[in-house]
Order: structure tokens, then C-alpha cells, then sequence
């Protein structure tokens, strides 16, 4: 039987499961998450942190029926009750399990065309278990195709909206790529794009990318790919001052037209809390002036540049040509994507695009885990 005792000295709880494992839970900590102070239906909280006084004191505990009930030492004489298994799954100091926090597999040119995942859009349209084992490579591997798509800009976007809400940009909720007078985006051109990714201008570039393949009969076009985030680790071992100066030094994107002018600065590499790459902001079409103090400009130069040759390197470079009725899905904000050149004058190419945040993603993800 679970055994719970207070610990006064610490202003905690501490309490003894049946698996053998112990926590100690904070008293305001489990004042502020009384299941009572959460809204019995939209589940959000309720509770006002500002009445629960800082010197909070339990004055006696029990368990029974798999709860812990805290009374607590105020002038209410109030307490707080918790279903142990609750209790079990969040202890103070770990972290929550995460559905949506697959872990991420990284690649370079070993992995071919062959090794990116696909799977046939009709599986995905009408199986929230093929949709969801879908999503968990795509975001795994940080890319994949989708097979078997009508010849309709729809039907690309009809894949998309099985995830969440399509993302607006300026250029609009979709977007053509393909060859077009007066460009304002050199997506729009027949000449080759180098690896990048997309709209590192924006305050919050867009997530997950999907470009449905309508066409693809010029002469050229391929499509280029590379794991910004085994790039990012290689250059951490390989030139540490380069990978330190490109995840702690911003710089200056932007994005202009006669109607827009978008602009953020960014590290072209992005760490979580415990160092790990979580982000690639990688566009050297969009870099703006670089304004760097000329002591660091020299230095942050070499490992930009650095950076971009590593981009460029067969060690790293996956390359495909998509047919008709494909369409490559990729997160935008670690894989690089670019295209090879194409000549116009030999056939028609024409790709249909969207994004998909990640927060949508990963929504997704969480749902599907509970029903599908």
C-alpha cells in the first residue's frame, strides 16, 4: 500500500508508491494543482495563485481508496485530494511523457530516396491509424511522400487539413511554385535553389511544408534534401567555435515586395534547454545586411559560410524528382529542401504548396494517440 509523509522542514510531501518508487511534492505545488481548482469542463485552471499564502502549511495527511487527501493549516481548514496514479505521473522534476515527442532519427546521404518514408494518401484520408503511424515517421525522419494524389490542388490540401489548420502566410494560405513573369520569390524561377529553409523572415518560420507534385515534365527540376539537424551535430564536434557562434549570434532575414516587408533576426541554429538542436534557420536569400560588430563579423562569416558548404556536400544531399500525384512533406524547420534547375522550354512543372505548423502537428499527434 502507497504511504505518504510530511516533511515539514522542506514544506513537502513525500510519498511511497507500491512500484517501489518515492516523490516529494512541494505543498504549494499540490495546493495549485488541486484537481478542485481546474474548471470541470474546458479543464483549464481556475485556481487564484495569488490567495495560496507562500508559507503554506499541511497539517495532516491519509490515503485511502488509491487517494491522497492533504489537510491543510489555514483558516478554512481546507484540503486537496489526489488520485495516486495522478500523482505517479507527475512528479515534480520530470518531465511528462509526450505523444507528440517521437525523437528524431537523423540522416545524411546514406538514407537515398528510397529510405523516405511514403504512404498512399487514401490510407491516410480514411485511417486515423495509418494517419498516425504516418505522422510519427514524417516527423521521425523529418520527411516523407505521399503517394496516389488526384490531379487537383485540392487534394494535396485536403492531406494537409487531415493534420490541423493550414498556415497564412503573405503569399497566402497555398502557393504555386512554378515559372512566372515578375517574380517576387525566386521559388517562382527556373533556376536551381540551394538548400534552405523557408521564410526565416517570419517572426515564427512555418512548420511541417507540403508540396504536391501537380507536374514535373521539364528537363531538371529534382528536388534536393538534407537533415539541417545532422549538419548542425556534425559541425558541433567537427568546428565548435562555428556551431557555438551560429546557436548564440542573430542575424538579420527579410522579405520584401511592393506590399510586404517582413523582418526577423534569427540563429541559424536553435538549442532547447538542454542543448539539443531543436531548429534550423538556414536561407541565404533572405539573410538581410548582416550588422555585427566588425570584431565578430570576420569570425561569425567563416562559420556561416561553413555551414553552407556543409549543406552543399554529397555526404549530406538526398536528391528525388517528383512524379504527378506525389507530394513530399517535410518539417521546414529542420530540413533543408532546394530544387536543381529546369528549363521551361522542355515541359510543364508545377508544384502545389501549403504549411502546417507544428503545434497543429504535434496536436494532432497527442489526439490520435488517445483514439486511434
Amino acid at each position: 500500500m502507497a504511504q505518504a509523509v510530511l516533511q515539514p522542514e522542506d514544506a513537502c510531501v513525500l510519498v511511497s508508491f507500491t512500484d517501489g518508487t518515492s516523490a516529494r511534492y512541494p505543498y504549494i505545488w499540490l495546493r495549485d494543482n488541486d484537481p478542485a481548482g481546474f474548471h470541470p469542463d474546458t479543464q483549464e485552471r481556475v485556481t487564484d495563485l495569488s490567495a495560496i499564502p507562500p508559507d503554506l502549511t499541511a497539517a495532516s495527511l491519509a490515503i485511502f481508496d488509491s487517494h491522497l487527501m492533504v489537510h491543510w493549516q489555514d483558516a478554512a481548514q481546507s484540503s486537496s485530494r489526489f488520485d495516486l496514479t495522478w500523482l505517479r505521473a507527475h512528479v515534480p522534476g520530470t518531465r511528462a511523457s509526450d505523444p507528440a515527442h517521437t525523437g528524431f532519427q537523423s540522416w545524411r546521404s546514406d538514407l537515398g530516396a528510397d529510405g523516405i518514408p511514403r504512404v498512399a494518401a487514401q490510407e491516410v484520408l480514411t485511417s486515423d491509424r495509418m494517419l498516425r503511424d504516418w505522422l510519427e515517421q514524417t516527423q521521425i525522419i523529418g520527411v516523407s511522400i505521399v503517394e496516389g494524389l488526384a490531379d487537383t490542388t485540392e487534394a494535396g490540401m485536403e492531406v494537409a487539413r487531415r493534420i490541423g489548420f493550414l498556415r497564412q502566410t503573405n503569399f497566402g494560405v497555398t502557393f504555386e511554385v512554378k515559372s512566372k513573369p515578375n517574380p517576387n520569390n525566386l521559388a517562382y524561377t527556373p533556376i536551381a535553389l540551394p538548400l534552405h529553409t523557408d521564410l526565416t523572415n517570419q517572426e515564427l518560420p512555418p512548420g511541417f511544408q507540403f508540396l504536391h507534385c501537380l507536374a514535373n515534365e521539364a528537363v531538371g527540376g529534382g528536388s534536393l534534401f538534407c537533415d539541417g539537424y545532422a549538419i548542425a551535430e556534425d559541425l558541433r564536434d567537427q568546428d565548435p567555435e562555428s556551431f557555438e557562434l551560429l546557436s548564440t549570434v542573430s542575424v538579420p532575414f527579410r522579405f520584401h515586395d511592393h506590399e510586404t516587408d517582413i523582418r526577423n533576426r534569427k540563429k541559424v541554429i536553435n538549442l532547447d534547454e538542454e542543448g539539443r538542436v531543436i531548429e534550423i534557420c538556414f536561407n541565404a536569400h533572405l539573410a538581410d545586411i548582416f550588422d555585427l560588430e566588425p570584431a565578430l563579423m570576420q569570425r561569425y562569416y567563416r562559420a556561416y559560410r561553413q555551414f553552407m558548404i556543409m549543406t552543399r556536400s554529397p555526404e549530406y544531399l538526398v536528391t528525388l524528382k517528383l512524379k504527378g500525384g506525389e507530394m513530399v512533406v517535410f518539417d521546414n524547420r529542420r530540413i533543408l529542401h532546394g530544387r536543381d534547375a529546369f528549363d521551361p522550354q522542355t515541359g510543364y512543372r508545377h508544384l502545389h504548396g501549403c504549411y502546417v505548423d507544428r503545434g497543429e502537428f504535434e496536436s494532432r499527434l497527442r489526439v490520435l494517440h488517445r483514439t486511434a
